[in-house]
Parts: C-alpha cells; sequence; structure tokens
C-alpha cells in the first residue's frame, strides 16, 4: 500500500521524534551514570547566582546581534528593519526550545516572510543558510580552539587537524557555490540517485544557493564573517562568567570547544531543548577540563533553563509585537 504524501510526511515526523526520544533517554543515561547527587543538589542550593546579573544581559544582546547578522542575508532583497528581524528570530528560537524537528527554522521564516513580503521559500534559504555556515563555523571555531589545549593526543591533534581542513574546505565551497549554480547542478544531476531523493536534495541545493547569493556582496559577507566572530566570542564570554556560579573556571578556548561541541551536536535527532545530548555533551567536554560529573550537569542545566527564560520572554514579547503590527 502506497501512502499519501500528507502521510509520508507524518510518518517521518514520529519516526524522528521516536529516533530523537531514544537518543536523549540514551544519552541522558550515560551522563547521570554514577552521578553522586548530594554533590549535584549541594552544588545548586549553593550556587553563585549574582553572575546570571552579567550572563543574561550578554546572552539577550547576543541574540540581537544574530537578528542583525540575519537581516545582512535579508537586505539583500528588501530593506527590513532589524527590530522585525529580531522579532521573528526570537519566534524561531522560542519555537526550536519547545517544538520538534526544528520547527523554529519554519516559524521565523514564516513570520517574517509573510510580514515583509519576501515570501516563505527566500527567507527560509537565508535562514537555511545561515546555519549551514554556522556549522562550518563551529567546526573551525573547534579545531583551532582545540589546538590551543596542552597534553592532546597525537590522534586527537591529527583528528582536528583534519576537521580544521574540512572546515576550510567548505568555507571555500560555500564562497565559490554560488558562481557556479549550473555547474553544480549539471554534476548533481548525473549522481545514480533515484529520482525522488534526487528532487528533494536538488531542492535544499537550490534553496542553499539562493540564500549564498545574498552574500556575493564581498561587503556583506565581510560583515556576515565579523559578525559570526562577535557572536561566537560573546557566547564564550557567557560561559567563562557563567562557570563561576559553580565556582569552576573556563578560558576562552575551552570555553569555544564546549561551544563547538554543544552547537554540532544539536544536528543529532532529540527531544526540543536537546535534553540528554547537552547532559552528555557538557560531561565529556568538561571533565577533561577538570569538572566533576556533578558540576558538568549541573553547569548545563543553568545554561539550558537560562536559555528558555530568555527565548520564551522575547520570543512572547515576539509574538506580541508580530501580531500587533
Amino acid at each position: 500500500m502506497t501512502l499519501s504524501p500528507e502521510n509520508q510526511s507524518k510518518l517521518k515526523t514520529r519516526l524522528i521524534t521516536f529516533i530523537g526520544i531514544l537518543l536523549a533517554t540514551l544519552f541522558l543515561y550515560l551522563a547521570l551514570r554514577g552521578l553522586n547527587w548530594t554533590t549535584f543538589w549541594n552544588s545548586i542550593r549553593f550556587g553563585h547566582y549574582e553572575f546570571l546579573l552579567l550572563t543574561i544581559p550578554i546572552a539577550s544582546l547576543n541574540y540581537f546581534i544574530r537578528a542583525v547578522r540575519w537581516s545582512t542575508f535579508i537586505r539583500a532583497e528588501k530593506k527590513v528593519s532589524v527590530i522585525s528581524v529580531f522579532w521573528a528570530n526570537m519566534v524561531g528560537y522560542m519555537g526550536n526550545a519547545y517544538l520538534p524537528a526544528r520547527a523554529g527554522e519554519l516559524l521565523r521564516s514564516t513570520f517574517l516572510g509573510k510580514k515583509n513580503g519576501l515570501g516563505t521559500s527566500f527567507v527560509l534559504a537565508t535562514a537555511f543558510t545561515e546555519r549551514l555556515l554556522d556549522v562550518i563555523a563551529l567546526v573551525l571555531i573547534g579545531s583551532i580552539s582545540l589546538l590551543f589545549q596542552k597534553n592532546m593526543s597525537s590522534l586527537l591533534t591529527s583528528s582536528v587537524r583534519i576537521m580544521a581542513l574540512l572546515g576550510l574546505l567548505g568555507l571555500a565551497f560555500i564562497i565559490i557555490a554560488p558562481f557556479q549554480e549550473k555547474l553544480i547542478l549539471r554534476l548533481f544531476n548525473r549522481l545514480p540517485i533515484p529520482s525522488k531523493i534526487s528532487e528533494k536534495i536538488a531542492g535544499q541545493i537550490e534553496r542553499f544557493l539562493i540564500g549564498m547569493r545574498t552574500l556575493q556582496n564581498g561587503r556583506r559577507m565581510l560583515m556576515f564573517i565579523l559578525l559570526t566572530i562577535v557572536i561566537w566570542l560573546a557566547d564564550a564570554i557567557c560561559n567563562v562568567i557563567g562557570v563561576r556560579i559553580i565556582s569552576q573556571s573556563l578560558n576562552i578556548s575551552q570555553a569555544l570547544i564546549l561551544l563547538a561541541a554543544l552547537g554540532l551536536s544539536s544536528a543529532i535527532p532529540s527531544t526540543p531543548g536537546y535534553l540528554g545530548v547537552y547532559q552528555f555533551v557538557a560531561v565529556s567536554v568538561l571533565m577533561p577540563f577538570g569538572f566533576s560529573r556533578s558540576d558538568a550537569l549541573v553547569y548545563i542545566l543553568i545554561s539550558q533553563i537560562l536559555n528558555y527564560i530568555i527565548v520564551s520572554f522575547w520570543g512572547l514579547l515576539g509574538l506580541w509585537q508580530i501580531n500587533k503590527e
């Protein structure tokens, strides 16, 4: 029996949700295994929460900078106010926090596209490209930051160099690809891939190229790169300050490694908020830096709760602003 496209989509969503729950459960078990619960609760009780007075403003400002960065894509098509991009962006981040399958990406693109007459397809293309560029940035940031760590094994050093090379190749491809659209699609169509799968992938390639064409302007590309550096440095500073809550310390390169690992792990199918996945990553990354399992779990828990509060506040305010217009 052949399923209708609508039923196929529902089945795919359910399958991804099931896999996400399964992986979240597995990662959460691995993260909590051997945890000293008394130490865990004491870390929460005696935390220095006054440091939140510094991290909350920095994190909120950083979300605004992300909106400025996204607007570098959008303004290639039409001049849209940064504040409109910010509200749509925060609705999207709130959607990602509470809904499965990164549904917030579609939410922010739909709101911004319809409210400003840009069309959802174009805005979604820019959102897709922004996320892809972020992945490449995270690979490069994580690779470079790891090289500053002492006592790394030769195997890990070699792996990091390969990751850095792949990141640079990806960046080079992104810069060149928009100028070679016809060649890329022609080469792709020659691959022995089933037609249904080929059509979907070709659609993603075209969407990516549409988004990338907005960065053909050198000034716009430079602005995007500079804003990306500012965004990840600000996030790293938040982590450097944030771990003081549990009387721990991180340097900038260690904080960037944590960010890169968390960012790349978000590609794994998971529950909303990346429950389980983020706990496992935090334990895996922070324990080699001298954190106990309890401290690593307490810190990532505080970070996740704080992020929920921030995106919920600005996201709900964004929904109110968008509906008011």
